[in-house]
């Protein structure tokens, strides 16, 4: 370690020239720094496209490309109080009539004599460990293949039993502390014609059984009913079209189109169906404002002025300037990153040739100009779309699901592949290409280009401060011996001065 003795014999002020010595030596460290913040910006605006070519691309394939987008229907039901109905899948417009001459019921079974609980949250009088299960119709209409079990004891209560029967089972029970009953309802509806529909049963011993003894319930709702103490659950009788249907539940679907009965009719329910055009619509648009967004931003990216002279600011420069200063002359230093870079270019050509081509193999449309959507006149855009919307309209209301394969039919060779299956695939191959050059924020250096390059710039930087260390301590030992120098002299005089005085 060098002793460094500032000014004591000389009187010169050494720290202030050896930093000002250092300034010159310091020049192409800043440099390099320079050259790392610019290649960090980089590396962020490339993320950042990265960024909003996913956000496209994630956009396309939860819209355009799906076909639920295009089976959106407007529904028209001349009693809603009867009947909702909806589309699920089907992707053609249906009509038809709807009769609901009996409503689908669930199963019922109550207690037939009340129970020896008089405090539902105290614990149950059973000797050892009782296992009970519960069977139950299903949404299809058939008992269920394995019954709910559940271990109780002494320690349980009525009210934790209830708790997990209602919570996991395929009923819904109740204890009324009034009449000191219980009641099972099954979740779901329907009949059961070779069954009943809810079936108990436990294998705790003779007098204590849980359901006969305890809740003093019937081992199944047909028995129960048959004594009076429960119902047969019941499916629901309607009228499809002149045909005579059974459903176990009131909810159903019929080719793809779920109907939800509500109440008994004495007249049949009519009910057609159009495309729903505003919805369709939307989800079109949604597509073209994200698509013309990319477009926009890719092009004044790569189109951007480099400005040479306005490198990044280093630490020391940014202390003689304000805060406005900084920021205008930072807008110009990021400036250009990605000018004309070739993944970005390549992406938007790419791109609009996916659009303006042609699509075979479909059963309508062709071209996105066929359902109205076509590019600017004016080529400073760079390629946006824009829409006739009555054009598009129009082809929405005479077939969506051609839309659809428009956009999504898939194939073997490009021109065979709907315009959506071109885009995502030309935008994965760029994001993949932007990754392996600038990563992703999880990304570790040595996996990427620019990362590499950010490593080997902070290489340089560790050896080249080490290196300012040497020349400083150099400087300073040089400075130290001249002091030395001038302290042996000024010792000198003072001795000889001394001696002549004497």
């Amino acid at each position: 370690m060098v002793t460094r003795i500032s000014g004591l014999a000389s009187g010169m002020d050494i720290d202030s020239m050896v930093e000002q010595l250092m300034q010159a030596e310091k020049k192409p460290l800043d440099k390099i720094n320079q050259q790392k913040t610019y290649t960090e910006w980089q590396r962020d605006d490339y993320r950042s496209m990265n960024s909003m070519l996913l956000e496209l691309d994630q956009q396309i394939f939860s819209g355009v490309s799906k076909q639920g987008s295009y089976i959106k229907k407007t529904v028209n039901v001349s009693d809603p109080n009867a009947v909702s109905i909806k589309n699920i899948n089907s992707t053609i417009d249906f009509t038809g009539s709807l009769e609901i001459n009996k409503l689908a019921s669930a199963a019922t079974m109550v207690s037939k004599n009340p129970t020896s609980i008089t405090n539902s949250s105290a614990k149950l009088n059973i000797s050892g460990e009782q296992t009970i299960k519960i069977s139950a119709i299903t949404k299809d209409g058939k008992l269920q293949d394995a019954p709910y079990e559940l271990k109780i004891t002494a320690d349980d209560t009525l009210d934790s039993v209830i708790a997990k029967i209602n919570k996991d089972s395929g009923v819904t029970a109740f204890y009324d502390a009034t009449s000191k009953k219980i009641s099972f309802t099954a979740k779901n509806t329907g009949d059961i014609s070779t069954s009943a529909e809810i079936v108990l049963s436990d294998d705790g011993p003779a007098g204590g059984k849980f359901f006969n003894d305890i809740l003093q319930v019937n081992s199944n709702n047909d028995l129960a009913a048959s004594n009076g103490f429960g119902t047969k659950g019941s499916n629901a009788d309607l009228t499809y079209n002149g045909l005579d249907i059974t459903r176990p539940s009131n909810t159903f679907q019929i080719n793809g189109v779920e109907f939800t009965a509500k109440q008994q009719t004495t007249t049949p329910v009519t009910f057609s169906s159009t495309a729903d055009v505003d919805g369709i619509m939307d989800t079109i648009v949604k597509f073209v404002d994200k698509y013309n967004e990319v477009i926009d931003k890719i092009k004044t990216k790569t189109g951007e002025t480099k400005y040479r002279d306005f490198a990044p600011l280093t630490t020391e420069q940014k202390k003689d300037m304000d805060e406005d200063d900084i920021k205008l002359w930072e807008e110009k230093a990021k400036s250009g990153t990605l000018r004309n870079d070739s993944i970005l270019s390549g992406v938007l050509t790419k791109m609009r040739s996916n659009i303006s081509g042609a699509v075979s193999g479909t059963s309508g449309f062709t071209q996105l100009s066929q359902i109205g959507i076509t590019t600017t006149s004016n080529y400073l855009d760079g390629g946006k779309l824009t829409i006739d919307e009555d054009k598009l309209r129009a082809a929405i209301s005479e077939n969506p699901n051609a839309i659809y394969e428009l956009f999504q039919i898939s194939g073997d060779t490009t021109s065979d592949q709907g315009i959506a299956q071109r885009l995502r695939a030309s935008l994965k191959t760029a994001m993949n290409d932007i990754t392996a050059k600038a990563g992703k924020t999880s990304s570790v250096n040595n996996t990427f280009t620019i990362g590499k390059l950010l490593n080997n710039y902070s290489d340089q930087i560790t050896r080249y401060q080490d290196k300012l260390k040497t020349t400083e301590n150099r400087y300073y030992a040089k400075f130290t011996a001249m002091e030395s120098a001038i302290s042996k002299a000024n010792s000198q005089s003072a001795y000889l001065t001394n001696m002549f005085s004497s």
